[in-house]
C-alpha cells in the first residue's frame, strides 16, 4: 500500500469538499457525499488500500457489531442519564428536534447513510488505514482524530444557534470561538474513541454503529425531551 500517497489525497480531497461545504457550492447532500465517497474509495484503491487497512474484511464483521453494540448501549445509558438531570435536561432541548415523527425517522436514516458510514469511512478507514502503515497506531489516532475535529467547523458554526442554551453564547464572536473550540475538541475526544474502537475490532462496523449512537440517539433523546 502507498501509504503516503494515500493519506495526502485523502487529505486533499476532504479539505477541498468542507472548503466548498462551507461556501454552500455543494449540491443535494446525496449526491455531493456519494461522490466524496466514491473518490476516497478511487484513492484507496489506487494505492493498493486492501479490505483491512480499510476496516472491510469480513472476517472481523462478529468482532465489530460486539464493540459496535456495546457503545450504541453506553451512548444510550449517558443520554437517558442527560436526560433525566435538571441540570443537563436543557442541553437537548434542541430546534432541530422540534419535528415529527416521521422527519425524525427520515433525519435517522440520512445520520447512517449521508453522515456515519462516509465520516467513518474517511477517517477510520481510508485516513486511518493509510496512517497506521506511516506512523502506527497512536500517532495515527491522534492526527486522524485532529482532522476530525477540524472537520466540524463548519457544522458547528452553521448549528450553533439551534440549541436554547447555547444561542446566547452564540451571539457573539467570543461566544462561537468558544464553541467552535469547544466543538474540536469534543469531536477529536470523539475521534479517539472511534479510532480505538475500530483498532480493538479491526473493523469500521464498530465506529460506524458508535458513531449513529452518538448522532441518531442523540436526536432521539432530544426529539422525546422536546415532546
Amino acid at each position: 500500500m502507498k501509504a503516503g500517497r494515500c493519506f495526502g489525497q485523502a487529505v486533499a480531497v476532504l479539505a477541498a469538499f468542507a472548503v466548498a461545504r462551507s461556501f454552500g457550492l455543494l449540491g443535494p447532500a446525496v449526491i455531493s457525499v456519494s461522490l466524496l465517497t466514491a473518490a476516497l474509495a478511487l484513492i484507496a484503491w489506487s494505492a493498493g488500500a486492501t479490505r483491512a487497512d480499510l476496516g472491510l474484511a469480513r472476517a472481523d464483521m462478529r468482532a465489530g457489531l460486539l464493540y459496535g453494540a456495546g457503545a450504541f448501549g453506553a451512548v444510550l445509558l449517558v443520554l437517558v442519564v442527560a436526560a433525566v438531570i435538571p441540570a443537563t435536561n436543557g442541553f437537548l432541548h434542541d430546534s432541530r428536534a422540534q419535528i415529527d415523527g416521521g422527519r425524525l425517522l427520515y433525519k435517522l436514516v440520512t445520520i447512517l447513510l449521508l453522515t456515519a458510514i462516509p465520516e467513518e469511512f474517511a477517517f477510520r478507514g481510508v485516513l486511518l488505514g493509510s496512517a497506521l502503515r506511516l506512523w502506527g497506531p497512536w500517532r495515527a489516532s491522534l492526527v486522524t482524530s485532529a482532522l476530525f475535529g477540524f472537520w466540524h467547523i463548519a457544522p458547528t458554526l452553521h448549528t450553533m444557534s439551534d440549541n436554547r442554551e447555547l444561542a446566547g453564547v452564540a451571539a457573539y464572536t467570543g461566544g462561537q470561538l468558544l464553541l467552535v473550540l469547544g466543538s474540536v475538541a469534543v469531536t477529536f475526544a470523539a475521534g479517539l474513541v472511534f479510532c480505538w474502537l475500530r483498532l480493538r475490532s479491526r473493523s469500521l462496523i464498530a465506529p460506524v454503529m458508535a458513531h449513529v449512537a452518538t448522532n441518531g440517539l442523540a436526536l432521539t433523546v432530544a426529539w422525546f425531551a422536546v415532546h
